[in-house]
């Protein structure tokens, strides 16, 4: 009779043991979601979706938040969603996990884009608390940066941490490579503008002031007026002529010009890049450096074509970045909630 009633305990104890377990694994699913929603994402469309089934957490790219004119293939969407994967890992890997990531596991649904199994692993050490503390502090930058140049050792220490995904960065440091660049960029930025289908979808992601939205890049997250650098990357036109936008900051210099480039040019390229470009932003922010984002070039296919030609010894360039200390201060991005992204069910 003793015999029964301490098997009776035991496996009450376990089941009790096993819902706590399951209750802790959603709980950490939920926050590392959380963290992976601050990623980057092209005109802050965040076009991602998690779906939780115990310890599997699967990531899909939305369709519907695709760049259909300038994005028709989904290549910025999916570097997009590359960047909030590599966010989600180094989430997991902070609460002791080690992330076991799937690209691409089903040829036939295109926007599956990684399967992520929860697997025990080592406690954090201090390089992944500190690189963890930088989700939140890193913001893309619409201005100039300060005039002293950035490290040649922090400038490696980036082109590792690309390295480590898969991806390259290719550093432009001929000023008429950097001039080219500028130009090509004001190229295809008056083309965008004058192209109706570009300034109706600049419309749909860049609201009007008031907005009670979580997405796009509204007022106070771009400056009223870009401040001129030296060559000059033209900002995109989100206020449309309506004089939105915050205070500009100071002016200053162009920053270091940076392309992030592939061997390929496949959607396991693209997701690759987007991991790649959180890697590198996160490394910068922890020395106080941010990004200027310049994606015009790359999305008219011949002046892309150019770029892989002239300037990337045949790699397929994924992103156009400057890269510095910020003049002024960082202005305010938003994000949707987890409830809108998040789907959890129970035990795969």
């Amino acid at each position: 009779m003793t015999t029964s009633r301490n098997t009776a305990r035991q496996g009450a104890t376990a089941r009790q043991a096993t819902a706590q377990d399951r209750e802790k694994v959603a709980a950490d699913v939920r926050r590392a979601v959380e963290d992976a929603i601050w990623a980057p994402s092209v005109h802050n469309t965040q076009p991602w979706r998690f779906e939780a089934h115990g310890t599997r957490i699967t990531l899909s790219a939305d369709p519907d938040r695709r760049l259909d004119v300038a994005d028709p293939q989904g290549r910025e969407m999916l570097i997009s969603c590359g960047a909030a994967l590599y966010t989600l890992r180094l989430s997991l890997r902070r609460m002791g996990y080690r992330p076991v990531v799937h690209p691409l596991p089903d040829p036939d649904r295109p926007y599956l884009l990684a399967d992520v199994d929860l697997e025990p692993g080592d406690p954090p050490d201090a390089s992944v608390e500190h690189e963890h503390a930088q989700i939140r502090r890193r913001h893309s930058h619409r201005g100039g940066f300060r005039p002293e140049p950035v490290p040649a050792g922090i400038l490696t220490t980036l082109r590792h941490a690309a390295e480590k995904e898969g991806a390259r960065i290719v550093q432009a440091v001929d000023a008429d490579v950097k001039g080219a660049l500028a130009a090509l960029t004001a190229a295809a930025e008056h083309v965008q503008r004058r192209t109706p289908a570009y300034a109706t979808e600049i419309a749909r992601w860049a609201p009007a002031p008031g907005t009670s939205r979580r997405d796009g890049v509204q007022e106070d997250s771009y400056p009223r007026r870009t401040p001129p650098t030296a060559p000059h990357f033209p900002a995109r036109d989100f206020a449309r002529g309506h004089g939105w936008g915050a205070e500009p900051p100071g002016e200053g210099a162009a920053g270091v010009v940076l392309l992030l480039v592939t061997p390929d040019d496949t959607p396991a390229d693209w997701l690759r890049a987007g991991q790649a470009l959180q890697r590198v932003l996160l490394r910068a922010t922890e020395h106080d450096l941010a990004a200027a984002y310049h994606t015009q070039a790359l999305q008219v296919p011949d002046l892309r074509e150019f770029i892989r030609t002239q300037f990337c010894g045949d790699a397929h360039p994924q992103l156009l970045l400057r890269l510095g200390v910020p003049v002024g201060t960082s202005l305010r991005s938003v994000r949707r909630p987890v409830d809108d992204v998040l789907t959890q069910t129970g035990p795969a």
